[in-house]
């Protein structure tokens, strides 16, 4: 039986259709979910895809977490299931509260477009279980508020519980605390980063690397050893 893995879309979604590709191309079957409906229509794991939902009025992600969809996502993600969060995604789920801390607008207060190196701090969450800690990848990142903050307590138990799931290499391209580039919730089940694995999963675009692939390879292998 393929897996199922749900793609919302919301008003200002950029990478749904990317993000779709990413999951084909894994193995699993992409399911188009809608902001407006609540039905998730069963799939196995969701993901809220990069973009600027609502032209990130009031903040990045703020009007989006009261769609819906996000309902049912945040009542099955507290019960288990996989959710991964990238770039609006990663906003939206802060705002959700299904990770904490939040996200302000860059210190440079430009939008950043580059390709991004990472290092891989956790590797046994449900979306990262085919990298291995420590290792180095290249992603691509493009984001205007992309500084992941939070207070100090925060940031102390994230980590010291290993919820720092991505940590920024050799630049900082947005402030962002502690180099954080992606963290995790303490099931391990919800992901959120700012950078983008979606467009560097085949030689021939994004980074010319496939770095990002191992994302839906990972939550796929989950689901099929469950």
């Amino acid at each position: 039986m393929t897996a199922r893995i749900g793609v919302v879309t919301f008003p200002g979604s950029l990478d749904d259709r990317d993000t779709q590709r990413a999951i084909r191309l894994a193995g699993a079957e992409p399911v188009a979910l809608w902001h407006k409906d609540q039905d998730l229509k069963q799939v196995d794991a969701v993901v809220l895809p990069g973009g600027f939902s609502y032209g990130d009025y009031l903040r990045a992600g703020a009007i989006s977490r009261f769609s819906p969809v996000m309902e049912t996502v945040i009542e099955q993600a507290k019960a288990g299931l996989p959710v991964l969060g990238i770039c609006n995604g990663f906003q939206i789920l802060t705002e959700a509260h299904l990770l904490p801390g939040g996200m302000l607008g860059n210190d440079h207060l430009h939008f950043i477009c580059r390709d991004q190196k990472l290092r891989v701090e956790n590797a046994e969450t449900s979306w990262t279980g085919d990298y291995r800690a420590g290792q180095e990848i290249h992603i691509p990142l493009k984001n205007m508020d992309g500084r992941y903050v939070a207070d100090r307590y925060t940031l102390d138990k994230l980590e010291a519980e290993g919820r720092v799931v991505f940590r920024y290499l050799d630049f900082n391209p947005n402030g962002s605390l502690n180099d954080i580039a992606g963290i995790t919730n303490e099931a391990g089940n919800v992901v959120g980063l700012m950078p983008h694995p979606e467009h560097a999963v085949e030689p021939l675009v994004g980074t010319g690397r496939t770095d990002g692939l191992p994302f839906f390879t990972s939550i796929l292998k989950k689901l099929v050893n469950a």
